[in-house]
């Protein structure tokens, strides 16, 4: 069932992979900053008789009842993590049944009131998401907002996500950030990272009768559900300024509200009250609406009409026709193991798991920040292994801050890295660059005082500087260190951050701001700073670049497809829309290599002298 767009645009990703990986298979490592499994669970509705979906868990997530109540449709990447594709099953877990093949992310489904068609949400063709139809019996598919006239102008975000159908059968529902600028967020502190505005549409599900409902500036509303007569649509809203916050850390401080719109009259009504992260709504009759608390002291489910119900970290519930049964998904963030196999979307790459900030030595050993979860930041080791993860010995720690990016010494003496406060602590929090002996004896020294905050270093390949980036007490930018006297050097004075060496030492790349449109995007120089150039123009934040073993191309994470489903509904998720992308040095041939739901960052590739211990599990 793969659309022939669909499986264009991702040929030719696979090309730009074919060049770099001519001769033997290569190996890609990255990080997923995302949940390490997803279990389905089944309940009565005030939480009692809980059980899992299946003896045992798929990754499987989002699921929804058919209309008959005895189905139960939801996303699985059992086929490969990161490859999403929707199935169906019985609701006592039997006659599991795949619905969709493709390449691409297909998710979010909804059925139809007759239950012969599922609404979903798909990347397939143009890589951002839009809702599509599928017929069941036929299996025929047809794209229901890719019409230019529902698209977003060029630049802007252009998403459209959680499908709902009205029971009449006349109209469904979605939410989209169609035309929302990307922009950086503001709370809880300034930082890159998009927020997102979301607006509630319907439309006939032949494409007709486009319609918007929302339309509050600076409020973001999701997740739209009918209520039995169709008259109404119920849906969650919150300030635009809190869609970053609620998809991290922060998310306890966030506050939403469960609010209905009349279709006929705009009549709103705002029914629930207090604070608490509030999504996930759902009609349970003409004057019950269920929703989950995603946060705090009681998370859970909840009623607009009071009563208790399921609670704990669920997500993304949903009830059964007549009320009585809730499905849900439990997340597990347990890290998961280094060098665990991934999806991969070229027959020709294997790509595996990696702890944050993966740097290869000349020899083919591997260094990692060991912090197991991005979301937690404060404290990190370094550690040193074969680049399978066999062998694996920590050679830096220390609880008293977060030790990032290490770079190896030309001869693999040494590891240089950044040690004390980033990401958010970075503005009150001193960071110095250290090296410590790779061997494990912890011999360590320091290269800088602390002051200005400094960090994420790269070593140069005749082993005399490193080159790293400060900020704040107003100096930002990129530095030399000369090893020699350790005397440091000014090498640009804007927001650039993420310098990397190539492997001849002719080029850097790096990440800089835009000043006019505050994205970020990766620039090549010559490392005395002359020959700037800019090779990613696209608005969506780029970061996280590596150069290829032998320096001809580069790899990065980058955010131009934007996000795959409301910013609300993600947990520890900074950027998660973010894919690896591949390009050649000079910035040409841009492609995507991942295409998952969550944030795809920090690629490496395996070099050859490291080739022949690299683990060399396929996926099943």
């Amino acid at each position: 069932m793969k659309m022939r767009v669909a499986a264009l645009s991702v040929g030719l990703a696979f090309a730009a992979v074919l060049s770099l990986s001519a001769g033997p298979k290569q190996t890609m490592l990255m990080n997923r900053l995302g949940p390490s499994q997803m279990t389905l669970y089944v309940a009565n509705v005030d939480g009692s008789g809980e059980h899992p979906l299946f003896s045992s868990s798929g990754f499987d997530y989002n699921a929804s009842f058919s209309p008959d109540g005895k189905w139960i449709v939801f996303t699985s990447e059992r086929n490969g993590s990161g490859e999403a594709d929707l199935y169906r099953v019985r609701v006592d877990g039997s006659g599991l049944e795949r619905l969709t093949d493709d390449p691409a992310l297909d998710d979010q489904a909804a059925f139809s009131p007759d239950g012969n068609q599922v609404a979903f949400v798909s990347t397939r063709g143009a890589h951002t998401a839009n809702i599509w139809i599928m017929d069941l019996r036929t299996r025929k598919l047809r794209n229901l907002t890719g019409a230019p006239a529902l698209q977003a102008a060029a630049g802007k975000l252009d998403g459209f996500f959680r499908p709902s159908w009205s029971p009449d059968g006349q109209w469904i529902a979605f939410s989209s950030d169609r035309n929302f600028d990307f922009k950086p967020h503001e709370v809880p502190q300034p930082g890159w990272e998009h927020p997102q505005e979301l607006s509630i549409y319907i439309i006939h599900p032949d494409g007709h009768g486009f319609r918007r409902l929302t339309t509050r500036a600076g409020v973001s509303t999701g997740s739209p559900k009918w209520s039995p007569d169709s008259k109404r649509v119920g849906f969650y809203e919150l300030p635009t300024a809190h869609t970053f916050a609620a998809r991290i850390y922060a998310q306890g401080m966030v506050t939403s509200q469960i609010v209905s719109v009349d279709l006929s009259t705009g009549a709103r009504v705002e029914l629930t009250s207090g604070p608490g992260l509030k999504v996930s709504p759902q009609y349970l009759s003409a004057d019950k609406i269920a929703y989950l608390i995603k946060a705090g002291p009681n998370a859970g489910l909840a009623f607009t009409s009071g009563g208790a119900g399921v609670k704990g970290m669920l997500r993304n519930p949903a009830w059964s026709p007549d009320g009585n049964q809730v499905v849900y998904q439990k997340v597990d963030f347990t890290a998961r193991p280094q060098n665990q196999p991934l999806y991969s979307w070229d027959p020709d790459m294997e790509v595996q798991y990696t702890d944050v900030f993966p740097r290869f030595s000349r020899d083919g050993k591997l260094a990692i920040s060991d912090i197991r979860n991005l979301a937690t930041t404060a404290a990190a080791s370094i550690s040193v292994m074969n680049a399978d993860g066999s062998d694996k010995k920590v050679v830096f720690s220390d609880k008293n801050g977060a030790a990032f990016v290490p770079t190896w010494s030309p001869d693999g003496q040494w590891i240089a890295f950044g040690f004390g406060g980033f990401f958010g602590a970075r503005e009150t929090t001193p960071a110095k660059l250290m090296m410590v002996r790779a061997d494990g004896s912890q011999q360590s020294k320091d290269l800088t005082n602390g002051l200005p905050n400094s960090g994420f270093p790269t070593w140069s390949p005749d082993g005399k500087q490193i080159i790293y980036r400060v900020w704040g007490a107003g100096e930002y930018g990129l530095r030399v260190l000369d090893l020699a006297d350790g005397s440091i050097k000014t090498l640009t004075r804007e927001l650039d951050n993420f310098p990397a060496y190539s492997p001849s030492g002719d080029l850097i790349t790096f990440t800089r701001r835009d000043a006019k449109t505050l994205d970020y995007d990766i620039f090549t120089m010559r490392p005395d700073g002359t020959n700037v150039q800019r090779l990613t123009t696209t608005l969506g934040n780029d970061s996280h670049s590596s150069w290829s073993p032998d320096g001809k191309y580069i790899l990065w994470s980058g955010g131009r497809y934007g996000f795959k489903d409301e910013a609300p509904l993600y947990d520890n998720s900074f950027q998660p829309f973010a894919q690896i992308f591949i390009m050649k040095a000079d910035g040409s041939d841009q492609h995507a290599l991942t295409y998952s739901r969550w944030e795809d960052s920090m690629p490496a590739i395996v070099p050859p002298t490291a080739q022949k211990s690299t683990l060399t599990k396929r996926l099943p």
